[in-house]
């Protein structure tokens, strides 16, 4: 489920440039199709997902379509959430958080939740830190799984999350 809040201008029905304001328009899930991989949400189906969700919301409203995405949380064996203010609404079985030292923007609900990662995906990069206004301290004793695109995930990475994850399918 790729999750993604839009500002002023853009409708949450289509995710194109408008100008309504209207209760009705305020989220949308829809169903991704596309395997084209051009999209974070196709990138998702060509990566293996049986089923993708696009969920969009007028920034500040995704409390109003929580209804429905816990519904789709229920329904499914498995749900990966592309979301840093899900946590908001949700306590999940594992949280990752994804770093790029290379990438300025620092989004506030990432940083807002790093306490909660229970690892940490790092871009291996040269690159300085670029958020020198960001504390990392959260994350100091967190496990770090180093990633170098297109190759985003290791065997390390996977035996982490299939470890966190087992106690949890013992559990259903």
């Amino acid at each position: 489920m790729k999750i993604t809040q839009y500002g002023h201008g853009i409708c949450s029905a289509n995710g194109k440039l408008c100008h309504c304001a209207t209760d009705d328009h305020s989220w949308a899930v829809t169903e991704e199709l596309n395997r084209s991989g051009k999209s974070d949400s196709s990138r998702f189906l060509v990566a293996g997902a049986a089923r993708v969700l696009w969920v969009r919301t007028r920034q500040g409203m995704l409390g109003e379509a929580m209804p429905r995405v816990r519904q789709e949380i229920e329904a499914a064996e498995n749900t990966i959430l592309e979301s840093n203010s899900i946590l908001r609404f949700v306590r999940p079985n594992l949280y990752l958080t994804v770093l790029d030292a290379a990438t300025e923007d620092f989004k506030v609900s990432a940083q807002i939740y790093l306490d909660r990662a229970d690892a940490v995906i790092l871009h291996d990069s040269d690159a300085d830190v670029a958020w020198k206004t960001v504390s990392l301290q959260p994350l100091a004793a967190k496990p770090t799984f180093r990633i170098t695109p297109p190759h985003y995930v290791t065997p390390d990475l996977v035996d982490f999350v299939r470890a966190r994850l087992a106690p949890t399918r013992a559990n259903s």
